[in-house]
């Protein structure tokens, strides 16, 4: 295959007549002898013979027992496929254990460390062959959003990774500001072309793209792999979800930063996705977004609650002054939301006891919906922290808020950018809290 670039021409061909590779193999002896390399060629070597030559066979008859030892951390899940990042970073469906090509009750692991066997491979080669080379280890990946697999470079020798294009003018003389080229993916898959999935080809060069080869071995495949505090999609579905959960923690200091209006928005949308009795819509959302508007509701609060809480007996200043500081985490948040409960749609009974049970329905109606709320918000990168205290006080929040009668606060909810990254707490299993019959 041939394919012209500039004023060059690349060629990608397969390196055929390679023998079964079987542990200790001189895999880079047995290339130099099937090929004819030369100056400035890149070697395309599938993950496979690398594995096998480095005796990463594993006797397991359990595959997944293999995939959990290889795995760091589950990325999404769905039924008994997994997509996992592995020991070296990478993120791709099963940690790369292959059971494919090997003998029953065996399983073939990447190489341990792909760059290094890259640089190995270079050297020898280079060594045997006196030209200058650059060296990829391949493996095939899915994608997200597409169909189909593809090689890419899990391990690299000899070249740079990413080929850097911002600052340089496109043919109409604008400057490029974003665009890395992740060359030693293209490479790959150039690679996988002529390799092919069936015809026992696990070679490919690469030639006329010698301006890619370094003298030095370089950074490796590292480059490529995006860090997890860049990577806007690291999570699948219900792993986003139960990750959100765990995160989602009660912030009591916040930052001055303002908080984006319509990711609340985006927030209150999840909440009224909440499940309610009757088909009802039991809840509504008032948005502080002004700042006399949390105060003026703050101090008329606190006054409501001082006020109260001196007509309890054996409540000194000190006790009261304890019990109202509680409230300072509103105070100090840039933003309130005021979960309210409303009765729209519920039935009327004339016993005691049914129009108790009707209020809890829709009670847990709207607990579920500020659930939604809190962890979309962790979503969005906010912390919050739901304070219980405007139930004590309704009338005062209906009367600064200018509430209808018929919307009972429900607490309020401080949101804003978490001033501290929050303590780790012990993972808290289920089992405790579970009884069965």
């Amino acid at each position: 295959m041939t394919a012209p670039v500039g004023p060059a021409a690349v060629e990608v061909l397969p390196v055929l007549g390679l023998p079964e590779i079987e542990a200790g193999a001189d895999l880079a002896g047995l290339i130099a002898k099937a090929a004819e390399l030369a100056d400035g060629d890149i070697l395309l070597v599938t993950s496979k013979i690398v594995s096998k030559a480095e005796g990463r066979l594993l006797h397991a008859a359990d595959r997944e027992a293999a995939i959990d030892a290889e795995s760091v951390r589950v990325v999404a899940r769905r039924g008994t496929i997994r997509i996992v990042e592995n020991r070296q970073g990478m993120v791709m469906a099963a940690a790369g254990v292959d059971a494919s090509n090997t003998a029953p009750g065996t399983v073939l692991l990447l190489p341990e460390d792909p760059d290094a066997s890259a640089r190995a491979l270079r050297a020898r080669l280079q060594q045997l062959t006196g030209r200058r080379l650059a060296v990829v280890v391949t493996d095939t990946f899915g994608r997200p959003w597409r169909n189909g697999l593809t090689d890419v470079a899990i391990g690299a020798a000899g070249l740079d990774v990413l080929e850097d294009h911002r600052g340089r003018l496109d043919s109409h003389g604008n400057e490029l500001a974003l665009t890395v080229t992740a060359i030693a993916d293209e490479l790959a898959a150039a690679g996988d072309l002529v390799k092919g999935k069936t015809g026992g080809t696990p070679v490919a060069l690469v030639r006329g793209l010698d301006r890619l080869v370094t003298g030095p071995d370089g950074a490796g495949i590292r480059p490529v792999i995006r860090p997890a505090v860049d990577d806007m999609f690291r999570l699948g579905t219900s792993e986003a979800v139960r990750e959100a959960v765990t995160l989602r923690r009660t912030v009591r200091e916040f930052t001055d930063e303002p908080v984006d209006p319509a990711a609340v928005r985006r927030a209150v949308a999840a909440a009224v996705t909440a499940p309610a009795p009757h088909h009802t819509t039991p809840w509504r959302f008032v948005l502080l977004e002004s700042a006399e508007v949390r105060t003026a509701l703050l101090d008329a609060m606190l006054a409501a609650w001082q006020r109260d809480l001196h007509e309890l007996d054996g409540w000194d200043e000190a006790k009261v002054a304890r019990r109202t500081a509680r409230g300072e985490v509103l105070r100090g948040a840039p933003y309130l939301v005021v979960p309210c409960l409303v009765m729209d749609g519920s039935h009327s009974y004339p016993d005691a006891r049914r129009a108790a049970a009707e209020r809890e329905m829709f009670t847990v109606a709207i607990g579920a919906a500020v659930q939604n709320l809190l962890v979309t918000l962790t979503g969005e990168g906010y912390g919050s922290a739901w304070v219980s205290s405007t139930m004590f006080c309704r009338d005062t929040v209906r009367a600064v808020l200018g509430l209808p009668a018929g919307w009972d606060p429900m607490g309020a909810v401080a949101v804003g950018r978490p001033a501290a990254a929050p303590r780790q707490r012990p993972a808290r299993g289920a089992e405790a809290f579970i009884a069965v019959r």
